[in-house]
């Protein structure tokens, strides 16, 4: 596997490169912005780990633009970054990332989370590649689409294993942190509030079918057609 690693502080980029290496991925680098992009579109990446405060071109507008593209919005990335206050996490979040890791940082979680990501964007052995079918909402997983109505949407990993986990339940209601063990796994240290904005992200994607997402109050979460 091929991890794109964005960050503009060579030390950085060498330890991280060192933990990645070590764990038999391939490891590509840049510490600018733009180019991140173009390595992006063409080595198209299993996953990037990708630094906020980058020269010319922030990691808030590289994620933004990656998310926009088809060819590319399907890549997981890791925001790996020393602004860890809330604000700067939801931006994150809203714009696609699917994980945050402030610095410093461990390389074993560091690790554990890229692993995590990784296997969210492949179905779990065992699992039918069957689409899935809710009302006017197809998910396939096996291609990693989402369709209303035939229109395509485009979703994070992290969007996108929410939406495929309720939509395999529909009716059902969990609650956020039943949400957060069901995709990311237990004891995974990331807040409540992150799934809030995940699910926001989602119903404005959807568009006609936002409503199929519902909130319990006081509960949690449920997909089922209105």
């Amino acid at each position: 596997m091929t991890i794109l690693v964005v960050d503009d502080e060579p030390d950085i980029v060498e330890l991280v490169r060192f933990h990645l290496e070590r764990e038999g991925y391939d490891v590509v680098s840049t510490g600018e912005g733009r180019d991140a992009l173009e390595k992006a579109r063409n080595l198209l990446p299993d996953a990037i780990i990708l630094d906020l405060m980058l020269p010319g071109m922030s990691g808030l507008e590289v994620c933004r633009l990656l998310r926009q593209q088809d060819r590319t919005s399907h890549i997981p990335i890791l925001m790996l970054t020393a602004k860890s206050e809330e604000t700067d996490v939801v931006v994150g979040l809203e714009l696609g990332a699917d994980d945050y890791i402030t610095k410093p940082f461990s390389p074993r979680i560091l690790l554990a989370r890229l692993k995590a990501v990784l296997k969210r964007t492949r179905p779990p052995e065992g699992r039918s590649d069957e689409p899935i079918v809710v009302g006017e909402l197809v998910i396939d997983p096996h291609r990693y689409s989402v369709r209303v109505r035939g229109r395509e949407i485009i979703l994070s990993a992290t969007e996108f294993a929410i939406l495929s986990f309720l939509a395999r339940n529909p009716g059902w209601v969990f609650s956020r942190q039943q949400i957060i063990d069901a995709v990311k796994g237990e004891d995974y240290p990331v807040t409540e509030r992150a799934v809030d904005v995940q699910i926001l992200s989602i119903r404005k994607k959807l568009g006609d079918a936002r409503d199929y997402i519902q909130t319990v109050r006081g509960v949690g979460y449920r997909l089922q057609p209105v």
